[in-house]
């Protein structure tokens, strides 16, 4: 199990990925697409063209760790960016890999 804090940083790459490599393409797609240093402690979550599948690449000090997630049903509802990347707090990235919605949405409060 993850422990995702305050502290800990989430990067998605919100453009889908080839998720057959494990370790060493994670780690180049981290450094080459996302710009972070894979040994940081952060989290980085990449997702396939179907977006029924997510892998998480992560630090924790003494190696990396891959974890994967497979949808039975359905899709990961992805975040959206022009840049290519996005940063999510910790609950966003809960609900991600739960299969809710991540996205903001306006005026969705009442008056």
């Amino acid at each position: 199990m993850l422990n995702v804090t305050c502290a800990t940083r989430v990067l998605v790459a919100t453009t889908p990925v080839d998720l057959r490599g494990s370790f060493n393409r994670l780690y180049s797609l981290v450094v080459d697409q996302l710009k972070g240093d894979p040994l940081s402690g952060h989290l980085f979550v990449f997702t396939n063209g179907r977006r029924n599948r997510v892998k998480v690449l992560y630090w924790d000090g003494s190696g990396l760790w891959v974890c994967a997630k497979r949808l039975e049903k359905g899709r990961f509802t992805w975040p959206v960016s022009e840049s290519g990347q996005i940063d999510l707090r910790g609950e966003e990235f809960s609900a991600l890999i739960h299969g809710l919605e991540v996205r903001s949405k306006k005026n969705w409060y009442r008056r």
